[in-house]
């Protein structure tokens, strides 16, 4: 097959014009053309009212190999390449061989734990919160009735944070080997919709996210794997710098397993068991703010112009970026078009917020974080688990100044950019659950963040248009960004300082985001089969 890259046509071409636009690049009569395959799909709408489609394609031809030869140094025209996924360690393993302990079954845990098991490693996986289902409805108590259970929420439980987001599945890492389409390639197999595989920023929504995650597990336990829900690590067993076992909250110790650290970014608690093990922990940057809403429509025309609406945009999403003269970067984060804000914490008397999408993008307004760099060197410079402390204090005020009881404060943009408190709201519904509290936001977030978002909103509106309108909601506050803390680990994946123990993910500073995550997973279930391997 030929990969034909960057081919360019209207938003609204005929079917045809794809074999005629790959016979007019590689220079071929249409009989020699076999077929077309779409390897990619995006769009270009830099210009507004001419948005075109841009392709790539895998092309079957007759003489491919004289093809290829006439295009030899055109840097979009190749071969197609081999995206199969090969497990460098399939067994069969010795009988004594330990099963590896994952711990946490958020995106990063569960693709470990899958490709483990694919390698016949049979692995167990140990997970603080409940399943999916049952974590579904303990979050929905949150959401509607400001019922906070802190062990099956937002952040925990099987499916991990990315459970109730907007299902992105795209990500900016480096992945020479293609890991990525091994994980999209599972999750196709495990319900989500083909078109993960090519359009440009693939989506799939909260409740695709709960059928899929139920079946890797299933899939995971058909091939020997087992779990364990409402189970915690209390302790780590490390003698001279390894690793020999973990003592769990059910009075089991599997001992002389090695263990993938898969926490996620909210794990404080364990974030503290880990120093006080001495384990190899680094602060790191992380971002704080709020999340934004505007009409989704809003959104759509001005990103779109006169082809909103078209089935083949769908709801409009943007990204921005400003650099304040503060010296901190301020930029939007997790963009949900056609979504909802939704309560985030997992600890009580605190408030955080996020975005969640489902497939259908349908929902009336548009959000997406508004968060600031918080710098370790400047603002908790003694402190590793410095990050963590702001996080919840941030929380806390946002808590009170909500009402105590879970709901969130909010502001108009035009309230904040006048430095006033907001004392009802205008024509932005906020979509927060349980409910918001018109307030002033600079009483529950760092004096620079607020001065660096009072910079950037006019910057932003330069870009989209309405972004400053008067009415656009901020919701507060958005702190779980990324984990504050980085397990540093070595070219074989192991901790710097305990022989045994694979940071990965989120929690470990190595992922943002459910592709990134799931990436990084695999790397983590190599890296341990080459140790068993030898």
């Amino acid at each position: 097959m030929i990969r034909v890259t960057e081919l360019r046509l209207p938003l609204d071409h005929p079917p045809e014009a794809l074999q005629e636009a790959v016979c007019a690049r590689l220079a071929i009569d249409p009989d020699r053309l076999r077929g077309v395959t779409i390897a990619r799909r995006g769009y270009d709408a830099r210009k507004r009212g001419a948005i075109v489609l841009v392709y790539s394609l895998d092309c079957d031809v007759v003489d491919e190999a004289g093809v290829l030869a006439a295009h030899a140094g055109n840097a979009h025209v190749g071969p197609t390449p081999d995206t199969g996924y090969v497990p460098p360690h399939a067994g069969p393993w010795p009988q004594e061989t330990p099963r590896p302990v994952v711990v946490g079954a958020g995106p990063c845990g569960i693709m470990a734990a899958l490709v483990l098991a694919q390698m016949g490693l049979r692995p167990i996986v140990i997970e603080r919160g409940k399943p999916v289902r049952p974590r579904t409805v303990d979050t929905f108590a949150l959401w509607r009735r400001s019922e906070l259970t802190p062990e099956s929420n937002v952040q925990f439980g099987e499916g991990g944070a990315g459970t109730f987001s907007d299902g992105k599945l795209w990500s900016g890492v480096s992945d020479p080997r293609r890991l990525g389409r091994k994980v999209l390639e599972e999750f196709v197999r495990a319900g989500a919709p083909e078109e993960i595989l090519f359009v440009s920023k693939p989506h799939i929504g909260t409740f695709r996210l709960v059928q899929m995650v139920e079946h890797i597990r299933a899939q995971i336990e058909r091939l020997g794997g087992e779990y364990r829900f409402e189970t915690r690590v209390e302790r780590l067993l490390i003698e001279n710098g390894r690793l020999h076992g973990v003592a769990l909250s059910d009075g089991s110790v599997p001992e002389g397993a090695p263990v993938v650290l898969a926490v996620g970014h909210s794990a404080r608690d364990t974030f503290a068991m880990l120093r006080e093990a001495g384990v190899a922990m680094q602060a790191k940057p992380f971002s704080v703010g709020v999340r934004i809403e505007h009409p989704q429509s809003v959104i759509d025309a001005a990103r779109f112009g006169p082809q909103a609406g078209h089935h083949l945009l769908g709801a409009a999403d943007y990204k921005l970026v400003h650099h304040a003269s503060n010296g901190r970067g301020v930029y939007s984060f997790c963009m949900c078009p056609g979504g909802t804000v939704v309560a985030a914490t997992s600890e009580v008397g605190q408030v955080v917020t996020n975005g969640m999408s489902q497939y259908s993008r349908a929902e009336r307004n548009a959000n997406a974080g508004i968060v600031v760099e918080v710098m370790p060197e400047r603002d908790f410079p003694e402190d590793v688990l410095g990050g963590v402390a702001l996080q919840r204090r941030l929380e806390r005020a946002a808590f009170v100044a909500g009402g105590s009881d879970y709901r969130a404060p909010a502001q108009r943009v035009g309230d904040f950019l006048a430095g006033v408190a907001s004392t009802h709201l205008g024509a932005v519904v906020p979509s927060y659950k349980p409910g918001v509290t018109p307030t002033d936001l600079a009483t529950c977030l760092p004096d620079f963040a607020v001065e660096a978002m009072r910079e950037a909103l006019p910057r932003f509106a330069r870009k989209i248009d309405g972004f400053a309108m008067e009415d656009a909601v901020m919701t507060g506050v958005e702190t779980r960004t990324s984990s504050p803390i980085r397990l540093p680990r070595g070219r074989d994946g192991q901790s710097l300082n305990v022989a045994g123990l694979f940071p990965a993910g989120e929690g470990a500073g190595y992922a943002g985001g459910i592709l990134s995550a799931g990436i990084d997973g695999i790397r983590a279930a190599e890296a341990v089969a080459a140790a068993l391997a030898g």
